[in-house]
């Protein structure tokens, strides 16, 4: 046998070798979770932007477990739900774990995205928790009073108009506004108790909203315990290979071209930074 036949008799065996390797797919859930589309999208989590990772994730074929990076402050509910929903639904799919990980924050939706996890681990300097629903807003009435600015708004609806921010704020709006809160606060809860069902504790402060550094979240049944990607699948999976599956990225970013000076741009960059201030981030 010549030398050349000696080495393509052994290409087909180091190809499988290679194939036979187990992967650990890592997911990245890193922003503020919003529907907003941006012509970046860097930074926000919905589901338009983390479907092509999500789906090549889950497409590895020796894939032995899917690992979810979490790292937000929260945002949309529904896109909270359709995200978790996904990533349950390609889990059960494919027979395999998914394990999340909370890095500096994991609250509010980002809690949500967590749970879609069979276990949670955190940093024990992660903050953890805040089940709870908010929304906020301005009032600009007397603005348009101080420079004689007339408001004209023509609906049809007597409730076509609630909670306009340049009206008065009516009594009857702010109590549908905390009926929509009491009933996303519930559909919060039965998810957490779904997810992670007799691992709670019983503790009264569960579910008001507030946040638990690593070691308190342990305590409390909202993690499984503390360690990070590297620690965790290195112990439960030594023979793997971890490989991160990363999101189509949008034809502006592709292209190189940065985000748009608009009033809109500046708007959303704003109402991020804003919801991870909550945290000090």
């Amino acid at each position: 046998m010549s030398v050349t036949d000696k080495l393509a008799s052994r290409i087909p065996v180091l190809a499988d070798r290679v194939e036979r390797k187990d992967v650990v797919a890592v997911v990245k859930l890193h922003g503020v979770i919003t529907p907003s589309p941006s012509p970046l999208a860097r930074g926000a989590i919905n589901l338009a932007a983390v479907e092509s990772a999500l789906t090549r994730a889950f497409g590895h074929e020796r894939l032995k477990a899917v690992a979810l990076l979490v790292n937000s402050p929260g945002g949309a509910p529904t896109q909270s739900g359709l995200v978790a929903e996904r990533i349950r639904q390609l889990a059960d799919e494919k027979n395999v774990p998914v394990l999340a990980f909370c890095e500096d924050v994991a609250a509010s939706g980002g809690y949500w995205l967590a749970c879609a996890a069979d276990e949670i681990y955190a940093h024990r300097t992660s903050m953890v928790g805040s089940i709870g629903v908010i929304s906020g807003g301005f009032g600009f009435t007397g603005l348009l009073e101080r420079f004689g600015i007339e408001r004209r708004l023509h609906t049809a609806g007597a409730n076509k108009s609630r909670l306009d921010p340049f009206s008065p704020e009516k009594p009857e709006d702010v109590e549908w506004l905390k009926k929509m809160h009491t009933q996303l606060h519930e559909l919060f809860v039965n998810w957490v108790k779904e997810r992670r069902g007799d691992r709670l504790t019983e503790s009264e402060d569960l579910f008001t909203g507030d946040v638990w550094l690593g070691a308190k979240a342990v305590e409390l049944g909202l993690v499984d315990g503390l360690g990070t990607l590297r620690q965790v699948i290195t112990e439960r999976y030594p023979d793997a290979e971890i490989s991160v599956a990363e999101p189509k990225k949008p034809l502006l970013a592709r292209l190189g071209i940065g985000a748009p000076a608009a009033a809109s741009a500046v708007l959303d960059a704003v109402t991020q930074k804003a919801a991870w201030s909550r945290f000090g981030l």
